[in-house]
């Protein structure tokens, strides 16, 4: 996906889906499960500048148009709305650095790392929140991160033609997921001017590393 996709794509999912207008000029109320898509698209959006546990319910509902009450109708507690945001995040995460399946498998490695250092740099402050929720044990960002880093890894792991490898080469693969994380979020903090390197020279690092991991 093209850089500013899947900004497209989020704000489709946060606008109402009210379909076609009735004859009588009123606008279509929205299903039960278009609202939930609303919903968590509005929470999202607000991902882009705030951690989760930052994100308000009230000015999620404001957005949508409805009461903070009307809410808890599609998502029973807080925690709930803030599950399914961040499964929606998770998801984004790895659609987004999804590459071209028709690519040779070393080209596909290497887009798929550049969509991940931009898709870090434009939401540096959300991701980090993401990252750090997990480090602290809530419980369910643990497992959100967990079930996107595992996904990164099988990615990984059938691009490098190994998805039916031993367990010490999984391993390998997600520990070097963790370094490209941490330098992408330490480069992407970075003034532009005072970055050592170019996105596409800080992907050629990774791949050296990775091979240089296989290696030993």
């Amino acid at each position: 996906m093209k850089a500013g996709e899947d900004e497209r794509e989020l704000d489709a999912e946060a606008r109402p889906r009210t379909g076609p207008e009735a004859t009588d000029g009123r606008r279509r109320r929205l299903t039960a499960e278009d609202r939930r898509k609303q919903l968590v698209g509005i929470g999202l959006m607000m991902l882009r500048t705030q951690p989760i546990h930052e994100l308000s319910i009230d000015a999620v509902a404001a957005e949508a148009g409805i009461s903070r009450g009307l809410l808890f109708h599609y998502f029973p507690t807080k925690r709930d709305f803030y599950v399914e945001v961040m499964s929606a995040a998770g998801r984004r995460l790895l659609r987004v650095t999804k590459p071209d399946a028709s690519l040779p498998a070393d080209e596909q490695l290497h887009q798929m790392l550049l969509s991940f250092v931009a898709f870090v740099t434009r939401r540096r402050d959300s991701y980090i929140s993401f990252v750090r929720g997990a480090a602290g044990g809530d419980v369910f960002v643990v497992e959100i991160y967990a079930q996107t880093r595992a996904g990164l890894t099988t990615r990984v792991l059938d691009l490098l033609g190994e998805p039916d490898t031993t367990e010490p080469v999984r391993m390998t693969v997600h520990a070097w997921l963790a370094y490209v994380e941490d330098l992408t979020i330490e480069w992407s903090g970075l003034p532009e001017a005072d970055r050592p390197t170019s996105p596409d020279e800080l992907v050629t690092h990774f791949i050296a590393a990775l091979e240089a991991l296989r290696a030993l």
